[in-house]
This record gives structure tokens, C-alpha cells and sequence, in this order.
């Protein structure tokens, strides 16, 4: 089990590219003038700053109660704090930060980048570039990269260098720029201090990483495809279906856990999309004012208790223009990706429904995308599926 494991983990090979050349036919005196190059990219990196190097023994620690996994940890890892340039949510350039972690390794190392799960804003600390013991990066992550990854892991708009700023929760676009700048970033970083790459770009990312690693993979196969191509990406457990999700909520009868999340899905969408709206239109008193003086304030578990029932009705029957509109705008479901694509999701998961999954898979293969693969896991919900997640999502990237 321990070889097999690790020939998962350890397995990547770097393919060679080859591109034909070609030559004009024209014997005209006058051929047409080839089209001027591409200019490159702006860089988007500030600065890097070390913040430790550990040793295999070191990871191994972190991970002591599960041996197997400890004895993958392979060369020493650099961990570097990024900032780097994007766009806020307004357009306006901004600085942002994430963590950089870099095997010390003889070969050049392909890339992962990896999205982290819901962060609230009173534990800011679990941001990437804190590398903190609190943070997803601590523990497997960290031994991933001592396998042989460099792993890039954007903190997002609302943490690090930017944590005065609203995090735009679950907004497609945002958490695709951010992470794409990252991903660049961390590539210029690497040719900076003479890292040996090779050019196969990894993404991994559960729950709202999920949705981020799904809403990444699409912008960079839309924009960067010559610049960043995707090799592969392994999302879990994402809300990938917004509209669907949105009227499965407001349409139940039962008590829901998590409900404080999806109230900051409204209070993002409110405010990135314009529509401004008094939260007495979205939620039901007392819980509205509260939600005034503390978006993060204890919430009912019953739907149709918190919501408001002209709010809920607009949007189970579509006549809510304007928060339809924002929900479709971060559908990420329904579009068709080149690279291979594996959707980890367990069946049970009562916070972020299985559907979800289950509909971008269908859409995309009747879109004609061959290489999209689902992956339940059988009654494990949102977070007793993290696990199987993490190993299986390491497995598929190592095929490639």
C-alpha cells in the first residue's frame, strides 16, 4: 500500500512538446506580413519573503498520525510569502498575497495550485501566507510539496495583503483572478531565484477551493491557455450550480447547517453586483438587523424562517431579475474544458449538495468534454470526504 501511495504521489514525468514548423506556399512578391508576436504578459509580482525551510523529518512530524503519509515527505521545503497584483472586484488594481512553497529538489518540479476552503474573516490567520499550524497548507499540503511540487496557494481578496477588504465570497470571477495572478506570481518568483520548472500547471481546491479551482481552470483555458495551459484539476466539493443551489435552499422544508454561509453568498452578490438592496428584502426580522450589525450573527436553520417570503418566491419563480442574474453569473457548471478534469464529491454532503457535482458533469459531457470524470464518494459528506478527497485528488494529478 505504502509503494502504491507513494508511485501516486510521486509518479510525474515531464513530457516533451514539439512544434512543427511550417512554411509559406506563397511565391507572390508581396506575401501577406506575419501577424507581430504576442506581447508577454505584465509581471504581476511584488515581492517574495522567506519564511522558513523545513526538513522532511519536520512534515513528517506534522502528519504523525498517519505514518504512510509522513514517510512521503522526500526533499526540504522553502515557504515564501508572495505579493503579487490583481483586480478587485471594482476593476482597480490591488495588492494581494499568498504562500509559495518550493521542494529543494536536483529536477525541475511541475506546479500545483491550490485553492483553500471557506475562511472566515475572524480567522484570518488560516490565510496561506500566514502558513500557520492552523492552515490547510500545515500538514498534507506541506508533504505534497516535499514529494516534488511547487505549490502556489493565493490567500484570495479579503486576507494577507489585503484583508481590509470584503472577501467576495463564492464570486466566480474574483477567486479566478486572484488565483491565476497567484499562479503567475509564483511562476515569475521561481525564473527569478533560478527554480527549475516544468510546465505542467496542477489545480486543487475543496469546498469553496472547489468552486475556485473550477472557476480558475475556465478563465485559464479562456485567457491564458498558451501562457498557463492546464494540465489537469481535481475540485471538490464546489457549489459549481449557483442558480440550482439557491433554489434548493429557499425551497426546503428542513432544517439546514451552514446557513451563516450562504447569507454571505447574499451579502457578496448584493454588494459586487450593484444591487444594494436593505437586507429587510433578503432576510425576515430580527434576524435582518442583526445581520446589519453583524453579517456573521447566529442565523435560523429553517429556510423559510430567515428568508423573506417575496425574496424566496422571486427567485423560485425567476421574476427577481437582478439576484437571478447574479446567480447565473457564477454558474460554473455548464461549459466545456479541454484539460482533464476529475469532480470529487461526497453523496452525503448536506452542506454543499451532491448535485452540484453531478450537473457539471453532465453538462460538460454533453458538451463534448471526453476528458471530465466524476468521482463520488459513497456517504461521506462535507467533511468526512476531505480525506479520501486529498488522496484521490493526488492520485488523478499523478497520472499526468
Amino acid at each position: 500500500m505504502q509503494r502504491r501511495l507513494a508511485a501516486w504521489l510521486l509518479c510525474l514525468t515531464l513530457t516533451g512538446a514539439s512544434a512543427a514548423g511550417c512554411q509559406s506556399s506563397d511565391t507572390s512578391p508581396n506575401p501577406t506580413p506575419a501577424a507581430p508576436a504576442p506581447e508577454a504578459p505584465a509581471p504581476v509580482l511584488v515581492a517574495g519573503t522567506l519564511l522558513g525551510e523545513y526538513t522532511p523529518a519536520d512534515l513528517a512530524g506534522r502528519v504523525g498520525n498517519i505514518p504512510l503519509l509522513g514517510s512521503l515527505a522526500r526533499y526540504p521545503i522553502r515557504v515564501y510569502r508572495l505579493t503579487y497584483t490583481t483586480r478587485n472586484v471594482d476593476g482597480k488594481s490591488i495588492t494581494a498575497s499568498g504562500a509559495l512553497l518550493v521542494p529543494v529538489a536536483p529536477q525541475a518540479v511541475s506546479v500545483i495550485s491550490y485553492q483553500h476552503g471557506t475562511i472566515r474573516p475572524d480567522d484570518e490567520r488560516r490565510a496561506p501566507s500566514y502558513y500557520s499550524a492552523g492552515s490547510e497548507l500545515w500538514t498534507a499540503v506541506s508533504v505534497l510539496a516535499s514529494t516534488g511540487y511547487a505549490v502556489a496557494a493565493p490567500d484570495y481578496i479579503g486576507y494577507g495583503a489585503c484583508k481590509a477588504l470584503p472577501h467576495p465570497y463564492e464570486h466566480g470571477a474574483s477567486l479566478a483572478s486572484a488565483s491565476v495572478d497567484m499562479l503567475r506570481a509564483a511562476r515569475e518568483f521561481c525564473t527569478r531565484e533560478k527554480v527549475a520548472l516544468t510546465p505542467k500547471n496542477f489545480l486543487l481546491g475543496y469546498s469553496e477551493g472547489g468552486y475556485a479551482t473550477m472557476a480558475m481552470h475556465k478563465l485559464l483555458e479562456e485567457k491564458y491557455a498558451q501562457e498557463l495551459p492546464v494540465t489537469a484539476s481535481a475540485p471538490g466539493a464546489g457549489a459549481y450550480h449557483k442558480s440550482a443551489f439557491a433554489k434548493h435552499i429557499l425551497s426546503s422544508d428542513q432544517p439546514l447547517n451552514f446557513l451563516s454561509t450562504y447569507v454571505w453568498v447574499l451579502h457578496t452578490y448584493n454588494r459586487v453586483y450593484d444591487l444594494n438592496r436593505p437586507l429587510a428584502m433578503y432576510f425576515n426580522e430580527p434576524w435582518a438587523a442583526r445581520l446589519q450589525a453583524d453579517p456573521f450573527s447566529d442565523v435560523p436553520r429553517l429556510p423559510k424562517q430567515l428568508f423573506a417570503e417575496s425574496f424566496r418566491q422571486g427567485v423560485l419563480s425567476g421574476s427577481d431579475a437582478g439576484i437571478t442574474a447574479a446567480f447565473r453569473a457564477n454558474d460554473l457548471h455548464d461549459w466545456k474544458p479541454r484539460a482533464p478534469l476529475a469532480l470529487f464529491h461526497g453523496t452525503a454532503d448536506d452542506y454543499v449538495p451532491f448535485f452540484n457535482s453531478q450537473d457539471a458533469y453532465n453538462a460538460m459531457r454533453a458538451r463534448g468534454a471526453t476528458q471530465v470524470e466524476l468521482h463520488p464518494i459513497q456517504g461521506g459528506n462535507h467533511f468526512s470526504s476531505v480525506g479520501q478527497y486529498t488522496l484521490e485528488a493526488f492520485a488523478f494529478i499523478s497520472k499526468f
